[in-house]
């Protein structure tokens, strides 16, 4: 996968062709030798606005790489199916994912199992936190919580 093309689809990254450029060229003249160094070669390669959001313009990039070179996608769906294999009836399996690519993956995965009718989703939406979470731990903001409990002996609530 293309360096550009890995920062879109796996950070969400919409100036990843600039960034992608942007490491090449330098790459070019001398190696990365630092996370530092390689946040600061993608601040200077964005828009001036882009630089001063809520969140640093690396993170996204720092992101795609990471979910890249751990698979982690990969592993979130082996991890789920192996999960839900073990759940004995009435059992639940609950996942928090923390970004969208995770959150997607266990909302088709969860639904698609649903539809079998071997499982049950806990409730349709996600649960998000609350503003006094947010307020207690910011980097909860982006938390999204999903259940899904195996049919049988359904506990009575």
């Amino acid at each position: 996968m293309k360096l550009a093309d890995l920062i879109y689809n796996y950070g969400e990254e919409r100036y990843s062709r600039r960034i992608a450029r942007a490491i090449v060229e330098t790459r070019k003249k001398e190696h990365i030798r630092t996370a530092s160094r390689l946040a600061s070669i993608i601040a200077e390669s964005v828009p001036p606005q882009y630089r001063y959001g809520h969140i640093h313009p690396a993170t996204r990039t720092f992101q795609a790489l990471r979910i890249a070179v751990n698979d982690e996608l990969g592993r979130i769906e082996r991890a789920l199916a192996d999960a839900l294999n073990l759940l004995s009836p009435g059992g639940l399996c609950a996942v928090i994912a923390f970004h969208s690519l995770e959150d997607r993956i266990v909302k088709h995965f969860f639904a698609e199992k649903a539809k079998t009718g071997q499982f049950s989703l806990e409730w349709k939406k996600p649960k998000e936190p609350s503003e006094e979470e947010l307020r207690r731990n910011p980097p909860s903001r982006s938390a999204k919580f999903r259940a899904i409990r195996a049919r049988g002996n359904e506990v009575k609530a």
